[in-house]
């Protein structure tokens, strides 16, 4: 009985370190400056990767995502970082080291806002290795892979995107979405709804930074999702 115990409250600690580390926000500061080598061409399987110096604000690029977690956790990436599983981080092949990166999964439409601190994926038709969290954010742990779009919003840590809303619904009738906007409204942010792909969808618009919106999801138990104003 007393072995039974003690593995249940390791299972309970592990459960509560994972959950944790999942409503945790975002860091898209890195934790130290990357070496200039990794801005430099590199082989892989015989091809050589160029990685871009400089990219605008607004560079888009569609392809397909998938995600990376648990074999790599705790190795280091090739910014010289150890990777976290639960952090918003995502390799590329080529953008900037810290790039800042929206990620949009264009079967669902949910949104996910990522730093480059990985190189990869080496596989051909793939533009985009995220994170266990980042990828679950907009359903890729359960698809596997995804098409997606990529959108650079920022750099080094700095998001230049101009405000954040949260999803909270999507309805097919209006009066739904009204309702819900209605509800919303009280809390001193402005909604709006929007008819995207037959459904009427309802944003909590007004944050100012993707921590602002994540505390007010949080707080007030929205079973939503964040995107890029």
């Amino acid at each position: 009985m007393k072995k039974f115990l003690v593995f249940l409250w390791i299972i309970l600690y592990i459960t509560g370190c994972s959950t944790r580390y999942e409503n945790e926000s975002y860091v898209l500061e890195p934790s130290h400056k990357y070496s200039k080598n990794t801005q430099k061409p590199y082989m892989i399987d015989g091809k050589i990767y160029y990685p871009k110096q400089r990219v605008p604000i607004g560079y888009t690029q569609r392809g397909i995502a998938s995600w990376y977690g648990p074999n790599f956790h705790g190795k280091k990436t090739s910014n010289g970082e150890i990777y976290n599983m639960y952090a918003f981080t995502a390799a590329h092949k080529t953008l900037p080291m810290n790039t800042i990166v929206k990620v949009t999964n264009l079967r669902n439409h949910k949104s996910v806002i990522v730093r480059i601190n990985d190189r990869g994926p080496f596989v051909a038709d793939r533009i985009i290795d995220l994170s266990y969290a980042a990828g679950k954010k907009i359903g890729l742990n359960v698809s596997g892979t995804a098409p997606v779009k990529l959108e650079v919003v920022g750099f080094n840590g700095k998001d230049y995107v101009s405000g954040y809303k949260i999803q909270t619904g999507a309805f097919l009738r209006k009066w739904g979405a009204k309702k819900t906007a209605k509800k919303y409204k009280k809390f001193g942010y402005n909604t709006e709804i929007a008819k995207i792909d037959g459904f009427y969808k309802v944003f909590i618009t007004g944050f100012k930074t993707y921590n602002e919106a994540k505390r007010f999801e949080l707080s007030h138990h929205i079973a939503g999702f964040i995107v890029g104003d």
